[in-house]
């Protein structure tokens, strides 16, 4: 028989340390079996007890259960019963919710699929070059013949230092202005996120709140805690910024966006981000596969969700005139922006 611990825990560290890891949850006790109806029945329970976007997101999950109940077979081998709860789970419409096997992760990709990309891989390489620098996950150089600094950051994964920070601040000292480009960062480690935003702060912020489930009910959260930013004790830049975004900046980077869009000389341009403002927690069915599933919603400074996304201060989208020109539309309006706050 296999021990698992009560899933909750008391208090905003705890949740903090939790959404660090990638799988940090804990299960109920529960007997190993592949059985269709055991891991159908288990499952259910543990998104009905857990889940934290239930109201938010209007999702009847007892009507959910009616419908699926009924479909649940004896006959179905791993690969079908797989496949069977991947689409229950889908109903959901979360990023942060994947059914993981041996063979397979399930996941949910629409909360994108139906957005522009507004961002090219090939495109974006003719502004880099061969020359840029790199420190950590940071790619940066300053853009040719401006006066306008440009990092791109791909994903919240990758290691960002503060004495890597230090050279990047150091390396645009001449600047203007700063383009900070998050496009198509599927998230990461909010730690890094704190650690950039920390430095274009000029006084400590309350960013946002969060709230913990405290019991079985779909409604039984705590009260919000504060989550406050301070500024960094080290350089910092206080001249006008654009953060580039769009629907596949998610998770990590939706939280970054947040933050960045409370600061006065910052400016959100792209499109709206993908949400993703559940911290992920897990927990195991007992067959052995790994549930992972919002938990625990960070807020924004006026105790909204952004779990469906944030909405950029200046919607621009990627025009085919542009890329026909091998010409990145955001880029190219982050830079007139900046210049024209220079004027």
């Amino acid at each position: 028989m296999r021990k698992r611990k009560a899933w909750w825990g008391r208090g905003v560290a705890a949740l903090l340390l939790a959404a660090s890891l990638p799988f940090a949850g804990c299960q109920e006790e529960s007997i190993y079996t592949t059985d269709a109806r055991t891991n159908f029945e288990a499952l259910w329970k543990i998104m009905d007890e857990h889940y934290c976007f239930f109201e938010y997101k209007e999702v009847d999950w007892d009507e959910i259960y009616r419908s699926y109940s009924r479909q649940v077979s004896d006959t179905m081998n791993q690969y079908q019963l797989f496949d069977f709860l991947g689409k229950m789970l889908a109903e959901l419409k979360d990023g942060h919710t994947n059914l993981v096997s041996s063979f397979n992760v399930a996941r949910y990709w629409a909360w994108y699929e139906n957005y522009p990309p507004n961002f090219s891989a090939d495109l974006q390489k003719k502004y880099l070059g061969t020359e840029y620098n790199i420190t950590g996950g940071l790619k940066y150089l300053r853009l040719p013949d401006t006066e306008v600094g440009y990092i791109y950051y791909g994903s919240f994964s990758n290691l960002v230092t503060e004495r890597g920070l230090d050279e990047v601040f150091k390396h645009f000292s001449n600047c203007r202005g700063l383009i900070i480009d998050v496009r198509d960062n599927g998230g990461g480690s909010l730690s890094y996120s704190d650690r950039i935003a920390s430095r274009f702060l000029e006084e400590k912020i309350i960013a946002g709140y969060i709230i913990h489930k405290t019991g079985p009910g779909h409604n039984d959260f705590s009260e919000p805690y504060p989550i406050e930013l301070a500024p960094s004790e080290r350089s910092r830049w206080l001249r006008p910024v654009v953060v580039l975004t769009n629907r596949h900046s998610f998770s990590a980077t939706n939280d970054f966006v947040n933050k960045m869009r409370l600061l006065p000389r910052v400016t959100i341009m792209g499109d709206r981000t993908g949400g993703g403002s559940g911290l992920p927690f897990n927990s195991e069915l007992p067959n052995g596969w790994i549930v992972r599933f919002s938990a625990s919603p960070i807020l924004d400074v006026n105790r909204q969700h952004t779990e469906n996304g944030i909405d950029p201060d200046l919607k621009i989208d990627m025009t085919p005139e542009d890329m026909a020109r091998d010409k990145d539309t955001l880029i190219e309006e982050a830079v007139r922006w900046i210049q024209s706050q220079n004027q």
